[in-house]
């Protein structure tokens, strides 16, 4: 059984991890930076580690709470950070691939590989399952510790990464198997999340969810405001 507060807790903690502030898009530059090199060198230890400093889960969570608990303006904040986050990742992927996507590093069995596969229904499953860790993970306290191993196997950033390397060679076939990758894996993180917080009366929270986001949005009013002082 999980406990009112602990309900509260978790909803606090999924909103406040996905708030689209300067520090949130930072760390999303820094892992797709990161996995990008993994995709230039082929290193699945490279991959590995950009995962695990990579923030783009929580604004994923932040929509599935959004939808189930109907919360319009969390449901657009999700969105809008989960497209801010795609364009920097795009963006960080596409210099990287221009300025060390030849030579040495320029071989990319990482690309050949993603370009020669399609998304299948497995990895919809894939997803789904690592969904229902995230989320079931944020929800129960104990659970906690898990969070980095789930961040691993949900997979959004190596898309992404090589998205915006293949963007760098032209490699179109790359490019929409990437995108298709990471869509696939946000539906099914989103319809997981939505499954789990549905089964722990999550949708009666809406009133917690809008104070949290009220806010939060005023610690990003304050951040812009100090920024332009």
């Amino acid at each position: 059984n999980v406990s009112s507060q602990e309900k509260s807790s978790a909803i606090e903690s999924i909103i406040k991890h996905s708030t689209p502030g300067q520090d949130f898009f930072l760390m999303v530059i820094l892992s797709v930076s990161m996995a990008s090199f993994g995709v230039l060198l082929d290193s699945t230890v490279i991959l590995i580690g950009s995962m695990l400093i990579a923030p783009v889960l929580y604004p994923t969570i932040s929509l599935a709470l959004a939808l189930v608990t109907a919360d319009d303006k969390l449901i657009f904040r999700s969105l809008v950070t989960l497209a801010k986050s795609v364009g920097f990742a795009l963006l960080a992927g596409f210099i990287i691939g221009i300025f060390f996507g030849s030579g040495e590093a320029g071989t990319n069995y990482t690309i050949d590989i993603i370009a020669g596969s399609k998304p299948s229904l497995l990895y919809a499953v894939v997803a789904a399952i690592s969904g229902l860790a995230a989320s079931f993970a944020v929800i129960k306290p104990n659970l906690n510790e898990t969070l980095p191993g789930v961040a691993i196997s949900v997979s959004l950033v190596p898309p992404l990464a090589t998205a915006g390397v293949a963007i760098a060679k032209f490699n179109w076939v790359a490019i929409s198997n990437s995108l298709i990758l990471f869509l696939v894996n946000i539906a099914g993180i989103v319809f997981s999340g939505m499954v789990v917080f549905s089964l722990f009366r999550l949708a009666g929270k809406k009133n917690i969810v809008s104070e949290v986001v009220k806010e939060e949005d005023k610690k990003i009013e304050s951040e812009i405001s100090h920024g332009d002082n």
